[in-house]
């Protein structure tokens, strides 16, 4: 069955970077979009940047000129660059990677950032 497995949380300091990552394994179709969502404690899960297969991508407000999205598709992966990290992007971080010809959302286990200040 389809995986997405992120990787590359931890702990910074207001200031710092993190890169986090997503694989997606077997999958036997094309994956077209992909992204990441985080969730912070006590508040719902919003969107933080997404990538479309030739490589547009896409950013919240919040995370714009910070972060930055990038993928492999011959990997099946993508990356999130975290720079000049804020406690509020402490949470909960879930990439997804959308399947077209399954019309389905494949969603990883989640990885936590914390940023303490």
């Amino acid at each position: 069955q389809v995986q997405a497995v992120e990787s590359g949380g931890g702990l910074v300091q207001a200031g710092g970077s993190l890169n986090l990552s997503c694989v997606v394994i077997r999958s036997r179709f094309s994956i077209d979009s992909m992204g990441w969502y985080r969730q912070a404690p006590g508040k719902q899960r919003e969107f933080v940047a997404a990538i479309t297969r030739p490589g547009s991508p896409n950013y919240a407000g919040s995370v714009q000129g910070r972060f930055i999205i990038s993928r492999a598709n011959a990997e099946n992966t993508v990356y999130l660059q975290m720079n000049s990290l804020k406690p509020e992007d402490t949470g909960v971080y879930y990439c997804y990677a959308y399947v077209r010809i399954q019309t389905t959302n494949y969603w990883g286990q989640g990885t936590q950032v914390t940023v303490s200040s």
